[in-house]
């Protein structure tokens, strides 16, 4: 079976020597010293690793199931949940005028990769019910606040979004669930929703789904699109559970992975529901869930990346194959272990590499969400905007591409059930596709991000990297290994930028036929940056000579490999994108 040890020390190593945080001026990173996040993490890992990750084929191969309207989950699933809600871990950066912690969110991303790492389908649980309780948070009144957040703090509520139906995915103004207002304020829902993640278990005693439908009468298109919360069972004004709504689980999707979540059909028959937010207006109030969403998928592409290469590691140190070509380095066995050889070692520094530097990319990306909200920043607002779709599509991308190379590591093994690694493929899949699929992230950064506020954000951006690298060009070794690589991905990534806005206006396909391969080259130049900066942060730890001199040397040479061998397809992506729309598009329909 799989196992999962959380990477406690590379956490603390961003967190505190890369990012700063308790140095922040950000509210409330104060309070995250050494001992506070070690505290945290240490514990949040033991979870993991104990009661999680034991669980995570159980939900694969269990699945959940529906009977008599009722939708069980896997056994052992309810005593874990009920042990993460006892630990307050479903509230660790929620409001605490609503039970919650109130942690930054940097910290929910944290402990949310370790949890994910060890069981992607169980996590999603909380992770859905935290971005509806953002979204209500945000956007509800006080009497909806009051009635519905504490218990989605706790989790004793789990939460859900409900945008796809099954005619309309991507194109959510071609959505037919009505909401007829009523007399008393409320409104009847009516339509049929799909592929809604959590939509219904037996872990919590209400689920409150939060629903896209279309009031009568109101604009066409997705102008005319509202936000409603519907839950499961009504709630009294005492806040007990009254009688149960109108909505009804349809059927359990069979799925590629993810086995262990509830992926539901759901009903809605003139079930009572409330608006959330403006009428009209409910893709403003569901992007506030979508954008935390995305960022938390993005996550979950690096967490099942994180756990697939760690049993790829150990069956790679433990596996005996061949000889090495240099000489033997096992005598007193029949073979060599395969670590000893190039080609697996190509793979698991393929793979330590891009996670290390996502994991450091998602804790950056947190950390300017914390400063956008606490801090009221619009200029972070802007930026993690900007960064959103390629958190999520590169991460999701790449972090799929390292299960399968942590899956080949295993040959046959790694193709069959009792080794476990065919469940983080099949579980890693999917985040390339919900929460907006890969290819609609990288329309949106191209479309929409990269000339957001004049390209404020964007600018900033290219600003940020270019004084960087002016800082740090007098270390000689930094610079010629990271610096100067960093510099060359960065004006490639600007070259694309300035294609698209001397061809895109004349040719909006010369643009959008090269928005993946933007999608990937940003994405590189990203993960470039964090891996020059955990270089310097690195260097600066061995120069004071404080802490573990091996994890901080480790460090800095699987920088150089992203450097040398990873972060040089941003000239590929780049040829590819100045070649314009007309390879893409030169044949008809018919001749596909």
């Amino acid at each position: 079976m799989p196992s999962y040890t959380a990477p406690v020390k590379d956490f603390q190593f961003v967190l505190h020597d890369v990012l700063k945080a308790s140095e922040s001026a950000i509210p409330g990173y104060d309070e995250l010293d050494r001992d506070f996040t070690s505290a945290i993490l240490e514990e949040a890992g033991k979870i993991a690793s104990e009661v999680l990750a034991p669980l995570n084929p159980v939900g694969d191969q269990q699945g959940c199931r529906l009977e008599n309207g009722v939708v069980h989950t896997p056994e052992g699933f309810k005593a874990a949940f009920d042990q993460l809600r006892e630990g307050g871990w479903t509230g660790l950066d929620c409001d605490p005028d609503f039970g919650g912690q109130g942690m930054p969110y940097v910290m929910g991303v944290a402990t949310g990769e370790m949890f994910t790492a060890a069981n992607m389908a169980f996590t999603m649980y909380q992770g859905l019910t935290h971005g509806a309780y953002s979204a209500i948070h945000i956007h509800g009144t006080d009497q909806q606040k009051q009635t519905y957040l504490p218990k989605m703090v706790s989790c004793e509520w789990t939460g859900t979004m409900n945008l796809t139906e099954p005619h309309c995915g991507t194109d959510l103004g071609l959505m037919r669930t009505k909401a007829e207002p009523q007399e008393d304020g409320s409104y009847k829902i009516s339509g049929q929703k799909i592929f809604i993640s959590a939509g219904d278990h037996d872990m919590s005693d209400n689920v409150i789904h939060l629903v896209l439908a279309k009031i009568p009468g109101g604009p066409d298109g997705i102008k005319g699109v509202s936000l409603f919360i519907v839950p499961k069972f009504l709630v009294n004004e005492d806040g007990s559970l009254g009688a149960r709504n109108g909505v009804s689980v349809g059927k359990l999707e069979e799925k590629m992975g993810i086995h262990g979540n509830a992926t539901c059909v759901m009903n809605y028959d003139e079930a009572t529901g409330y608006l959330l937010g403006t009428a009209h207006k409910g893709m403003r109030a569901m992007f506030t869930m979508m954008n935390e969403a995305r960022l938390g998928v993005g996550m979950q592409g690096l967490a099942v990346a994180e756990a697939a290469y760690q049993n790829a590691v150990i069956y790679a140190k433990d596996r005996l194959q061949g000889r090495a070509v240099t000489g033997t380095q096992n005598p007193d066995g029949p073979a060599d272990p395969l670590i000893v050889h190039p080609d697996i070692r190509r793979a698991l520094m393929d793979q330590k590499s891009f996670v290390e530097g996502a994991r450091a990319f998602a804790l950056w990306g947190a950390q300017m969400i914390d400063q956008a909200r606490r801090s009221e920043d619009a200029a972070a607002e802007g930026m993690i905007s900007l960064l959103t779709p390629v958190l999520k599509g590169f991460l999701t991308d790449e972090g799929f591409a390292c299960a399968v190379q942590a899956q080949q590591v295993y040959g046959g093994h790694g193709y069959i059930e009792e080794w476990g690694m065919s469940q983080f493929t099949r579980d890693a899949r999917i985040a390339m596709i919900y929460e907006g699929a890969n290819g609609i992230q990288a329309l949106d950064l191209v479309g929409r991000k990269l000339a957001a506020e004049g390209g404020k954000p964007a600018m900033a951006l290219f600003e940020m990297i270019k004084t960087f690298c002016k800082e740090n060009a007098g270390d000689e070794e930094i610079a010629k290994q990271f610096i100067e690589p960093l510099k060359t991905a960065s004006k490639q990534l600007q070259e694309a930028a300035m294609y698209f806005m001397q061809n895109g206006m004349k040719n909006p396909n010369h643009a959008l036929a090269g928005s993946t391969d933007f999608l990937h080259l940003f994405g590189h130049v990203c993960l470039g940056f964090m891996w020059s900066k955990m270089a310097i942060a690195a260097k600066e730890a061995l120069a004071s000579g404080a802490g573990d001199a091996a994890f901080y040397e480790t460090k800095i040479a699987t920088g150089r490999y992203y450097m040398a061998r990873r972060l040089p397809a941003t000239a590929m992506h780049l040829q590819r994108i100045l070649s314009g729309a007309d390879p893409v598009m030169a044949l008809d329909a018919a001749n596909f």
